[in-house]
């Protein structure tokens, strides 16, 4: 929460002030300590839920200043929210970070080389398009195993997590602007293609719209449509997240009835967007008709096919915890025939990659990711699914890691699948 756009609170000074009573709302119960990942890995006060809200209210009320040593509690902190869902008291945990990270970014603008470039090229579509392609060209032409065979990466070892970080990137997919309905009509439904997504994941915006249309909707896929700003907005960037909703909200108009997301860091900025503009009427507008493939799907009668496998589902955080959906994606999966889908322990515990938090803290990524990886192998699974874009790539490089054949996919493949009659 945020106080007025000119307000002043101890250390926090000028807009986008966290809300004092909103941090006193928290009564040091420690529900949250055991469901916070930073917490379980590293069993330090200052990098849990408790702590960093005490850290925040330090310094709303004046008694510690907004230096680099604070900061780092809450560079670690991933944003996952699984605090705010154990919160007996209803502590709006992820504003409240997202408006102190606003604060620390005005007083610490720089914090390295790597952070600068990512937030410069993951939340444009179109640079990040540029940089895949040469990764592209590495890929089909055999100078990944090259390189991956000499070493060198071990020299450059952030370098070395981005690059197994890409799965094999497919050829663009092209989709229409508008894709009719089938069958009986129930609405205009626009498609947020993403940043990552669209890039990485073009196949899951394929079948994102193609069962859109088979559920009753026209399909609108604008092409001037640019990021939503969630990276941005989780990052404490506030003015740059405002600048790419409003732009993304006139670019959808008012002409759907809904705009659909498949990644679940989007949908959950996009929910928000009037929290965060409440003087802009057109993002308080596309907030409301946000939603996630999953909720409109589960409403639909789909033509669903035989698909014989066995499924674990991972919940990712921004879709259990930041829009508390967590029945919608498995009662999909369980809707399709011959599928048995097995319950994940921790299923709702991060998997590290939290935006581009598994390159800005890669010791922590890939501690989560370990434990990620041993319980899905426990599942006895065949296929992972998960909603984001961020925690397939993450979950993937597990798998990969640990040599195992397990497939992971977003849930739309695996009902795109079905239809098509694909299955063993």
């Amino acid at each position: 929460m945020a106080s007025g756009p000119s307000s002043s609170t101890g250390a926090f000074i000028g807009p986008d002030v966290p809300d004092l009573d909103a941090l006193r709302k928290c009564v040091h119960c420690g529900i949250c300590l055991p469901q916070c990942p930073t917490y379980r890995v590293l069993g330090e006060e200052m990098d849990s839920p408790r702590g960093r809200l005490y850290l925040m209210r330090a310094a709303a009320e004046g008694r510690v200043a907004l230096t680099d040593t604070l900061g780092q509690h809450f560079d670690r902190c991933l944003g996952c929210r699984a605090c705010e869902t154990a919160c007996p008291s209803g502590v709006p945990f992820g504003e409240l970070l997202e408006a102190t990270r606003a604060q620390l970014e005005r007083r610490r603008p720089a914090r390295g080389l790597l952070a600068h470039v990512l937030y410069q090229i993951f939340p444009d579509p179109a640079r990040l398009g540029r940089l895949l392609a040469p990764a592209r060209l590495y890929q089909s032409t055999g100078l990944r195993a090259l390189v991956r065979a000499s070493g060198l990466l071990r020299a450059f070892p952030r370098l070395a997590a981005m690059e197994a970080m890409l799965p094999d990137l497919p050829r663009a997919i092209a989709l229409p602007e508008v894709i009719p309905a089938r069958g009986r009509r129930r609405g205009r439904a626009g498609l947020l293609a993403g940043c990552v997504q669209r890039h990485v994941y073009p196949h899951v915006n394929r079948d994102t719209a193609r069962l859109l249309s088979l559920a009753g909707y026209d399909v609108v896929v604008p092409r001037t449509q640019g990021c939503c700003g969630a990276l941005a907005l989780h990052a404490g960037r506030l003015d740059e997240f405002r600048a790419r909703a409003v732009a993304l909200a006139e670019t959808f108009g008012g002409d759907v009835d809904y705009v659909v997301t498949n990644a679940a860091g989007c949908g959950s900025a996009m929910k928000e967007y009037g929290h965060w503009l409440p003087d802009a009427p057109a993002a308080r507008a596309l907030a409301a008709k946000t939603r996630d493939v999953s909720e409109l799907l589960t409403d639909a009668e789909l033509p669903l096919g035989r698909l014989d496998a066995v499924v674990t589902y991972h919940d990712a955080c921004h879709l259990a915890h930041g829009q508390r959906i967590r029945a919608q994606p498995r009662e999909l999966l369980r809707r399709i025939p011959g599928v048995t889908l097995v319950e994940l322990a921790e299923s709702d515990m991060c998997c590290g990659s939290a935006g581009v938090y598994n390159l800005l803290q890669p010791e922590m990524a890939d501690t989560l990711l370990e434990r990620k990886v041993t319980r899905i192998l426990a599942t006895g699974a065949s296929i992972a699914a998960s909603g984001n874009p961020g925690c397939l790539m993450q979950i993937a490089k597990g798998v990969r890691a640990r040599g195992t054949s397990i497939e992971v996919v977003h849930p739309v493949e695996l009902l795109a699948r079905a239809i098509r009659g694909e299955g063993s």
